[in-house]
């Protein structure tokens, strides 16, 4: 039997409705965002030193819930911030709103004398994670420094476990630089505990590297619950020499997004990394607030 007209577009416009509905979720369902955004304080590192709270209120207002922090310093085993006590600090992160969810410190407090105290101050801030961004140049050129610092790290990884925090390590560019013919990332990678010790990958120094982080990704899953969010006008040559530092003298470093590192790319391989946090930084930004907040804007916006 022949449907009549009105048979016709009722069933015509339920399927569509369908369609549409189903289609839509599909789509959803299929789109991933960076839920956990978050921000380096080193990228408004002159505006905490003047004013700590009114900065974490203008990082609050952008929209961050989540920070990093950077300043820290330890002295006859007084662990400061941005010249201020842990327990101002604290005050601050929680008049704003903010979760400190991972810190920064130095090589020289990892060792067994100091260590406790970055412990006790970590928990103290909630941090869940401490992470080592920089490792001495001391320790590096020794022949054998890049496995001290492993074997460095694994202890520090050990310590953190038992007080259930998660020990990371951040890179610049040298990591890549070949030593005895390795690379020195690989060998951190290769002789930590993947338990004990994570990577906070910073992606935009690994692309001034020559390398691609989705590769990382896919050789070490679940390694990378941090990533440092940071933009690049354009990557510049580097050769192996080790003798480039691009921390001083790269000025191309922009907002997320304005630059040439293709973050859907990468960030569509995000649950093979085990990314929890985005991490958005600008090393020498001109206008940081405003920096931070076209970040966050975009990251907010991102799809993938």
């Amino acid at each position: 039997m022949g449907m009549n007209r009105r048979e016709f577009l009722s069933t015509t416009l339920t399927t569509l409705t369908a369609a549409s509905i189903f289609g839509s979720k599909f789509s959803f369902a299929t789109q991933h965002k960076a839920d956990k955004i978050g921000v380096q304080l080193y990228t408004v590192r002159d505006a905490m030193q003047q004013d700590m709270d009114g900065t974490l209120a203008k990082v609050a207002a952008i929209g961050y819930k989540y920070v990093e922090l950077a300043g820290f310093s330890m002295d006859d085993g007084k662990i400061s911030y941005f010249k201020h006590t842990p327990e101002e600090l604290k005050a601050a992160l929680d008049h704003n709103g903010l979760d400190a969810v991972s810190t920064h410190v130095n090589y020289k407090s990892l060792n067994p004398e100091n260590f406790p105290k970055v412990l006790e101050v970590s928990k103290m801030l909630g941090h869940r994670y401490i992470v080592n961004p920089w490792i001495d140049d001391d320790i590096r050129k020794q022949p054998d420094g890049w496995n001290q610092a492993a074997a460095t790290f694994n202890r520090a990884g050990e310590a953190c476990k038992k007080s259930g925090l998660q020990f990371a390590y951040h890179n610049h560019w040298f990591e890549w630089f070949p030593v005895n013919g390795k690379l020195p990332y690989d060998i951190l990678l290769q002789e930590t505990d993947p338990n004990l010790v994570k990577m906070e990958l910073d992606l935009c120094w690994i692309s001034i590297a020559g390398q691609d982080p989705v590769k990382y990704f896919a050789r070490y899953p679940g390694r990378f619950p941090l990533v440092h969010v940071k933009d690049i006008k354009k990557l510049p040559k580097v050769d192996a020499s080790g003798k480039q530092d691009f921390g001083d003298s790269l000025n191309d470093m922009t907002e997320v997004g304005s630059g040439v590192i293709d973050w859907k790319r990468i960030f569509a391989h995000a649950d093979q990394a085990g990314i929890k946090y985005y991490i958005v930084e600008h090393d020498r930004p001109k206008e940081p607030f405003e920096s931070i907040k076209t970040s966050y804007q975009y990251m907010e916006a991102l799809r993938f």
